[in-house]
């Protein structure tokens, strides 16, 4: 490989570890949605970190579910938005 290359090459990696797989918190304002929670974001994430940080998400059809993370639950295009823990947590 050309050693013009590899600084390229090299910034495209680092700038990739920058990207967060998190979406951004907003807030839920649909009525019977869970309170205080943190509504999925547009675009959803294609690629989510494996990270265990439980929460609870509220789905399109009305119930509940558990997701090991934020991302893993918006990824999934039946989520609206989520809280923080596992639902049974969730008095």
């Amino acid at each position: 490989m050309p050693r013009s290359v590899l600084p390229i090459c090299l910034a495209v990696l680092l700038s990739a570890c920058n990207m967060t797989s998190t979406p951004a918190p907003v807030s839920m304002s649909q009525p019977d949605s869970l309170s205080d929670g943190t509504a999925c974001a547009e675009p959803r994430p294609q690629v989510c970190t494996m990270e265990y940080n439980p929460v609870c998400a509220e789905l399109q059809s009305g119930g509940r579910g558990d997701y090991s993370s934020p991302c893993n639950a918006c990824a999934d295009v039946a989520v609206n938005g989520y809280v923080d823990g596992a639902c049974a947590d969730q008095g």
